[in-house]
């Protein structure tokens, strides 16, 4: 593994997520010591990143429900249209 790689890749943007056979998409976006716009900047960049993905066949509503949690804290909904500005 070249760290010094990742690290870069880190730095400049990159953003890696999981998606489970049912759909569910996992991915970490921020620390307790994020300040609300971090969070909301990395929120953001994941949907773009997640949008991106989306296969050229899909049709519909891609993203229909969305939630940020804490690891072991309850899920707060949030509305996608309010995050990427309207989410297809």
């Amino acid at each position: 593994m070249d760290v010094a790689a990742a690290v870069a890749a880190s730095k400049g943007g990159s953003v890696e997520f999981r998606v489970e056979k049912a759909g569910i998409v996992q991915a970490g976006v921020g620390k307790a010591s994020f300040t609300e716009t971090a969070l909301v900047e990395n929120i953001r960049a994941l949907m773009d990143a997640v949008m991106k993905a989306k296969p050229s066949g899909a049709k519909g509503t891609f993203v229909k429900r969305m939630a940020v949690t804490s690891t072991m804290g309850p899920g707060v909904k949030v509305e996608p249209a309010s995050v990427a500005g309207g989410v297809h």
